[in-house]
Order: structure tokens, then C-alpha cells, then sequence
């Protein structure tokens, strides 16, 4: 576990070896996040079975449980949100996710899950948010939802905390095989994002309306849910300025990727 702030009654804390701990090299690396403040917790991306109850048990070290309020997922992919059923079994936290994905949810929900839960207490704590963004209250501060559309999901969020100034951007700014910590040389980390973004992210316009919101921002660090984060002025800039002028996703479609099979008879 990586302390990226604490001041005060507010913490936040970063989760970036559980998957290796839990399952060798099986799963894809992935951060999990909790913001503590006061007895409060917020949750963000928490991730699939793999990491769930090593996440628990390091949680339950720094907060009660009972006292988690949010879960805060990006996106619905699995390794953001796929052990929502447990959260919610076990806790008595709200889910802010996008309006796009919220209908989903409920089919990660076993029937003894929502036997439990009950379905209408389950869709009571679901928190749709609005493609425009939204300002989340959480204990006696807020957490904001930026959007950050088919960056790699057509409902996409990353979140910022206004009181560390921590900007969790999703898999905006993922890595793979890269530095796990505070990135120190951009052109070394590079190779590890430059891949995956040119597969994953929704083109160049997409990029550049996020990276100008961003800049107006300011964060204090840019934290993706995947590998390594940015928090020095240069490397931040270094990452904007890169994504900004990157071509990925349906720019790099040709036709011929898009032909019928050879050989077909």
C-alpha cells in the first residue's frame, strides 16, 4: 500500500500489488483506491474476486468497514467492478457509476445475492451519474465525477478528490510492464502505455478534450488504475502533451481492417 496523501483526518491510499499477490501472474495488474476521511471511506475501481479479499483485510486496517460510503467505478469492466456484489453484501456503501452502465450492474448479482440484498434496496443504492459529470458528497467534502467518455468506454469517469488534489483517471494513462510507483523517466514509460492507449482509447478528439479539461484542472497527481502515476509538473505535462497529439482507436482504422474473411466459402 502507497500513502499519496494524508493531512489531517484525510487519507488517501493506493492498493497496486494485490492482484500479484493474490493470483502470481494471472491477472492483470491493477490499483485500487480508498479515500479515507474522518471515519468515511470511498472506494474507487475496487476491482474483481482476485483482489477482493486482500483489499478487505487492508481496508478493514485503515477504516470500518461499516463505514464505507462509495464505491466509485470508472467503467464496468470486470477488473473495476465485478466484486460488487460482495461490497454490497457486506457493506452499506452507494455505487456511482455512469447512467449507462448502472442497468448492467445487477447482472453481476447472484440470486442469493439479491435475495439477501433485496432488489429494490439494491437499485436504491445504485448512483447514476450524468454523462455531463457530477459533484459527489462525501462525509463534510465532495469527490467530483470529470468525464472522460470512450477513454476506453463509452461511459467513462475519472475522479478527483479537491482536497489532496489526486485526479484517478481511470485507464487514462495505463501502463503495463512499466514503473508500478511516481513515474521518474516519461521515454523509459512510454513503451508500457503506448500500446494500449493506441488500441483502447477513442481517438484523438477524445484525447485532446481531455487533456485541455485536465490542464485547466491542475491536478496535484494524475493516478491510473494500471501501473505507474504522474506527479511531477514535468511528467504530467510530458503525459498531456503526448496523449494530446496521439493517434489511437478508430484513427488508426483502415479499410482493410474491416474486409471479409479470405478463403470464406
Amino acid at each position: 500500500m502507497d500513502i499519496l496523501f494524508e493531512k489531517g483526518h484525510h487519507l488517501v491510499a493506493r492498493f497496486g500489488d494485490l492482484v500479484k499477490e493474490q493470483n502470481g501472474s494471472d491477472g492483470v495488474q491493477a490499483n485500487q483506491f480508498v479515500i479515507r476521511r474522518g471515519t468515511k471511506g470511498a472506494l474507487i475501481d475496487p476491482g474483481g474476486d482476485l483482489t477482493y479479499t486482500h483489499l478487505t483485510i487492508e481496508l478493514s486496517r485503515h477504516l470500518n468497514l461499516s463505514e464505507l460510503d462509495l464505491i466509485l467505478a470508472s467503467h464496468q469492466d470486470p477488473d473495476i467492478i465485478a466484486s460488487l456484489p460482495r461490497w454490497m453484501l457486506h457493506s452499506r456503501c452507494k455505487v456511482a457509476v455512469s447512467k449507462l452502465w448502472s442497468r448492467f450492474l445487477p447482472h453481476l448479482v447472484s440470486g442469493f445475492v439479491a435475495s439477501r440484498a433485496g432488489a429494490e434496496r439494491w437499485q436504491e443504492r445504485i448512483m447514476p451519474l450524468d454523462d455531463k459529470g457530477e459533484i459527489i458528497p462525501f462525509s463534510d467534502s465532495e469527490i467530483w465525477a470529470l468525464p472522460a467518455h470512450f477513454m476506453h468506454s463509452c461511459g467513462n469517469f475519472s475522479f478527483y478528490d479537491p482536497v489532496s488534489r489526486i485526479l484517478f483517471s481511470g485507464d487514462i494513462g495505463a501502463s503495463l510492464g512499466g514503473e508500478e510507483g511516481e513515474v521518474k523517466d516519461f521515454d523509459e514509460h512510454l513503451p508500457s502505455m503506448e500500446g494500449f492507449h493506441r488500441r483502447y482509447m477513442g481517438g484523438n478528439w477524445t484525447c485532446r478534450l481531455w487533456a485541455k479539461m485536465i490542464r485547466e484542472l491542475n491536478p496535484a497527481m494524475i493516478v491510473p488504475q494500471h501501473g505507474g502515476y504522474f506527479a511531477s509538473d514535468d511528467i504530467k505535462e510530458r503525459f498531456l502533451g503526448w496523449l494530446e497529439r496521439l493517434e489511437c482507436g478508430p484513427d488508426l482504422l483502415r479499410h482493410q481492417d474491416f474486409r471479409l474473411p479470405l478463403g470464406r466459402s
